[in-house]
């Protein structure tokens, strides 16, 4: 097992800590204006890089059909 080698000075820990830190989620908008995350497929569209890459009407009707199965 992985024994520390010794104890962090406090000064040493919030150094290694300055550089963890919460950026802003980019958010970008496809061709119909709707907001989706970058290298992402849009979740509204089903488009990725101009083409349809996910079929949302099917998907939202397996989604439904598993809704009715546990309710």
């Amino acid at each position: 097992m992985c024994t520390p080698k010794g104890k962090n000075t406090s000064s040493s820990r919030r150094t290694r800590r300055s550089h963890i830190k919460h950026v802003p989620l980019q958010i970008q908008l496809d061709a119909e204006g709707n907001p989706h995350q970058p290298h992402v497929a849009s979740p509204v569209s089903g488009m990725y890089k101009g083409r349809v890459v996910v079929d949302v009407q099917k998907r939202h009707a397996r989604r439904m059909r598993k809704l009715k199965r546990f309710a």
